[in-house]
């Protein structure tokens, strides 16, 4: 594998500023070797490296809930996906990257690269932990290259639920959806069925996930959790 080049920089510093104002980040580097398994470029080819794409925090909320009221049907059915694709699409066709995305198949492991990448480990709700940002993070697209790019990421060494003994996310579920090996997830639907849950972990975001004290102050904001919580709603 050939190492980053300093047009593979600039081009890193590009997209850093372009996504900058819609509150994404990169969030590290994926580099394939040769014969190893990889996305497809748009014009077949497999791609020699993705850059992972991201929020941090609440930091897309206020661009994303702006560009929903401005569009008519408030971004359709999945707005957050539409407006992923809306104001990366066109920095990816910019930069002649392919742009993949979480909601489109073929479906990549967007986990697979993001433990990769900056090294994290799924946490008892099978959400991936960040050591500095914890549970307050996500993945909104990846983009594909045909060079190796550098690393664009937080790489973390410390995995946060080794080092947590109270495991307050398992005690705080109200559905003990979590008590298992695996996150029961027709329990946790079962319970936001209740007047519990809806007054509970549906308005207020899920009580599991706040419990957690890692990266507390990197909680979404309320509006947000709301929205983000709708999604399961039955």
């Amino acid at each position: 594998m050939t190492a980053p080049s300093a047009n593979a920089d600039k081009t890193i510093e590009t997209i850093r500023a372009a996504l900058a104002p819609h509150g994404l980040f990169l969030r590290g580097t994926v580099n394939f070797a040769s014969g190893e398994a990889a996305p497809l470029l748009a014009d077949g080819r497999p791609a020699a490296s993705v850059v992972l794409v991201g929020n941090i925090g609440g930091s897309l909320w206020q661009p994303f809930d702006a560009w929903r009221c401005s569009v008519a049907d408030r971004g359709g059915t999945d707005p957050l996906d539409n407006w992923s694709k809306a104001v990366i699409q066109p920095i990816a066709a910019a930069c002649g990257a392919t742009a993949y995305f979480p909601s489109d198949p073929p479906w990549q492991p967007f986990q697979q690269w993001a433990m990769r990448a900056e090294g994290l480990k799924p946490s008892p709700l099978g959400i991936l932990i960040h050591p500095r940002f914890g549970l307050w993070h996500g993945y909104r697209a990846a983009l594909g290259f045909d060079i190796p790019l550098g690393d664009t990421g937080e790489r973390g060494t410390d995995h946060p639920c080794d080092r947590c003994s109270e495991k307050t996310c398992i005690s705080a579920c109200p559905a003990a959806a979590l008590a298992g090996e695996r996150f029961d997830v027709a329990l946790c639907r079962g319970h936001l069925r209740t007047g519990a849950g809806r007054a509970g972990c549906l308005a207020q975001g899920c009580l599991s996930r706040d419990a957690c004290p890692a990266g507390s102050r990197y909680r979404y904001p309320p509006e947000q959790l709301r929205f983000h919580m709708s999604a399961l709603e039955v």
